[in-house]
């Protein structure tokens, strides 16, 4: 049987497609179009997320068998299955399992209480994925991902441990932890995520590790301190979703501007580079609770963004609510607060023009391509090549920064 596996939405589900390549290594193609059966390892955070996956299914569904898993199994699999255009449905508890049930038909959900024990001996890219951690305690209003993914727990520290070991031992020495709810790392097996990453630290060929989005409460003193070790890069990226208190409330968040702005600006002080995710146009961001909210944001020494313009996910409290934000100006919102970052992250650069360390991942249109340890991109001209670790003193700062051989 000839295998193509797809995969939409996060790096969790990136690692999982991976665990489930390295189980079927010897069924892997590159293509659809030279597959017997797709594995679609889907996303569905939004109703966008679900209109792209029915979109693909239809694309294959009259020439390929398919078998959904992942998040849009529990949304959309009864669904798709019924009406013909999968052929199996599988829960997130058997995607280590997934050589078991290759000629399975039918809907096999199963519970959430499971824990991946797999490991990812070897990647083809630069750095590898790992993730640590599955599920989410919190109840945002927006967000459909705890009836998709489950409560939180951890993977085995010394699973993680091993499986970065022998990564490393493979010549990867660049990881991204990951999770569902990352910083929760840790919480049902009495330890915590900063004891995790300074033993990463300490695994022979390890050089840098990068961390996924945290929670502004799941940062403590040591974590702050590990920044400084070299290892672990100094950027952060904490979740606020939000800077009016009034929205916080509405989304049901747990952070609030009187904890998180000392918070932030205590971590640009030590010279991190600090990251945040922040939705527009969500329900009751009336003209005055904006304006607060921008007025709050223009404190935060940010310097990297994600900004969404908020769409109702249905099956979560916030599709409830009326929408009471025009499109045009959700998007104008969201232009603001890009361009505040863009200067902030120039300024930041500026600020801190010290010789960078670039881990290159790629060639393109004439330059190479890798990251410095703020999270910032770097793009070299000369003899260099790829999976390559080079110390970069000299350079020009303009949207990324530039650097010649030397």
């Amino acid at each position: 049987m000839k295998i193509y596996i797809k995969t939409f939405g996060c790096r969790s589900n990136l690692y999982d497609s991976e665990i489930m390549k390295n189980i079927l290594k010897e069924n892997i193609v590159n293509s659809e179009n030279e597959a017997d059966t797709i594995i679609i390892n889907s996303c569905t955070v939004t109703n966008f997320a679900d209109r792209d996956l029915r979109q693909y299914i239809n694309k294959w569904s009259d020439s390929k068998n398919i078998m959904l898993t992942g998040c849009a199994a529990y949304t959309l699999g009864e669904e798709q299955f019924k009406q013909g255009k999968v052929k199996a449905v599988l829960g997130h508890k058997y995607k280590e399992e997934i050589d078991k049930f290759l000629d399975f038909r039918g809907v096999k959900l199963g519970d959430f209480d499971f824990i991946n024990e797999k490991i990812i001996t070897s990647y083809s890219k630069t750095k590898a994925f790992v993730k640590i951690q599955e599920g989410c305690d919190f109840e945002c209003a927006y967000c459909i991902i705890p009836k998709v993914r489950g409560h939180s727990r951890s993977l085995e520290e010394k699973t993680i441990i091993n499986q970065i070991k022998i990564l490393a031992q493979n010549g990867i020495n660049e990881f991204v932890l990951t999770g569902i709810n990352m910083g929760s790392y840790g919480k049902d097996t009495n330890t915590s995520l900063s004891e995790l990453i300074e033993k990463i630290s300490n695994i022979r060929g390890v050089k840098r590790i990068r961390l996924g989005s945290l929670e502004p409460s799941q940062l403590d003193k040591k974590l702050i301190e590990l920044t400084q070790n070299g290892i672990l890069e100094k950027h952060l990226h904490i979740a606020l979703q939000h800077t009016s208190d009034k929205m916080l409330r509405i989304m049901k968040r747990r952070n609030r501007v009187k904890t998180t702005l000392p918070l932030f600006e205590k971590l640009s002080e030590m010279g991190i580079a600090l990251g945040t995710d922040f939705i527009v146009g969500h329900p009751g961001e009336s003209e005055e609770v904006w304006n607060e909210a921008l007025e709050n944001f223009k404190k935060y020494p940010l310097t990297h963004i994600h900004v969404f313009r908020f769409t109702p996910r249905d099956n979560t409290h916030s599709a409830t609510l009326k929408m009471d934000v025009r499109g045009d100006i959700a998007k104008k919102r969201a232009k603001i607060i890009e361009e505040i970052v863009r200067e902030n992250n120039y300024n930041f650069r500026v600020k801190h023009k010290n010789p960078l360390s670039i881990h290159i991942e790629n060639f393109k249109n004439g330059y190479f391509e890798g990251y410095d340890e703020y999270y910032n991109k770097m793009k070299l001209k000369g003899d260099f090549s790829k999976g390559e670790w080079v110390k970069i003193k000299e350079y020009d700062i303009k949207d990324v920064n530039y650097a010649k051989n030397q």
